[in-house]
């Protein structure tokens, strides 16, 4: 199977876990998710200084700021077998 379809594959598992994964995790998830169907941020930082959700958003997609689409799908895969089981 190739990188897409397994991505695909994962992402469709991502909507099934058997828990919900905690909030470190799913900020990782979401970083991911967007930095292997996007590439890097190119959003502006929130202004609201009182929106914490979509800074920790912004600041997670940021971190992963160089990583090949390639390499965060990978990434994506492994995060979601591993909380699969």
């Amino acid at each position: 199977m190739e990188l897409q379809q397994q991505f695909e594959a994962a992402v469709a598992n991502s909507k099934t876990l058997s828990e919900k994964p905690g909030n470190e995790t799913l900020l990782r998830i979401y970083a991911l998710y967007k930095q292997a169907t996007i590439g890097d941020n190119t959003d502006e930082a929130p202004t609201n200084p009182f929106d914490f959700v979509a800074k920790a958003k912004y600041n997670a997609w940021e971190e992963l700021k160089g990583t090949s689409k390639e390499n965060a799908s990978e990434q994506y895969i492994k995060l979601i077998e591993k909380l699969k089981g």
